[in-house]
């Protein structure tokens, strides 16, 4: 398992039954079987070969009828009443809202996008979802230092109101040194893209994304 796996599923809480979308391997169920966080559990995956190598691994659990294995879209086909908490990681955030709006918000969810992620804490928020946690966390690859947003919730009991900042960065990440390290790759990025030739119209939203990054820079030095 991967220390981004192992970091996630950290964050996963006991439950009846666990719905792991786009399961890969399934290492995250196996955590989720072997320290009796769950009774039973769904795999999904939209690859049938992806599906069978996490089939595979879970065969014990597979075989006895505690795990069953669904090759569809994300949630499609999974009954919401089969799922108590899922989880969805490694795919961006705009193909997890497309899988929660053909199918349903989870009951409990820990969603991990890799990009996009304040498109989907604002389709969360606008439906009412309360969110337990939205922070970042990292994981080391050789020299390279990854960055990962992960959002813990449920379905009901709102959230207030979050701040453009907040929306941006994660409500719980404001103010650790995790997220200084991004914002500022991201402004070093940004301000090397600005220096290129670039329309107008893409100058400015450049522009306008590099006051927002020192905005927020400057606000957690104070």
């Amino acid at each position: 398992m991967t220390e981004r796996l192992k970091k996630l599923c950290a964050f996963l809480s006991p439950c009846g039954t666990f719905v792991d979308v786009g399961c890969d391997h399934g290492y995250c169920t196996l955590h989720m079987f072997k320290r009796g966080l769950c009774g039973k559990a769904v795999i999904t995956d939209i690859s049938a070969k992806s599906l069978s190598k996490a089939e595979k691994l879970l065969a014990p659990y597979v075989e006895r009828g505690d795990c069953r294995a669904v090759c569809c879209d994300g949630l499609a086909g999974v009954d919401e009443g089969d799922c108590d908490l899922a989880l969805i990681a490694g795919m961006g955030g705009e193909e997890i809202l497309k899988i929660l709006k053909q199918a349903y918000i989870p009951r409990a969810f820990v969603f991990q996008p890799m990009k996009n992620a304040p498109q989907l804490r604002g389709f969360l928020l606008e439906n009412g979802c309360r969110i337990e946690y939205d922070g970042l966390f990292t994981e080391t690859r050789g020299n390279i230092k990854k960055y990962y947003f992960v959002i813990k919730g449920t379905r009901g009991g709102g959230t207030p109101a979050y701040t453009p900042q907040q929306l941006y960065c994660g409500r719980d990440s404001l103010g650790t040194p995790r997220l200084k390290e991004l914002l500022e790759y991201e402004l070093q990025k940004n301000m090397q893209y600005a220096s290129g030739s670039l329309s107008p119209a893409s100058r400015a939203e450049v522009e306008g994304r590099i006051d927002f990054i020192k905005g927020i820079l400057g606000s957690e030095t104070h």
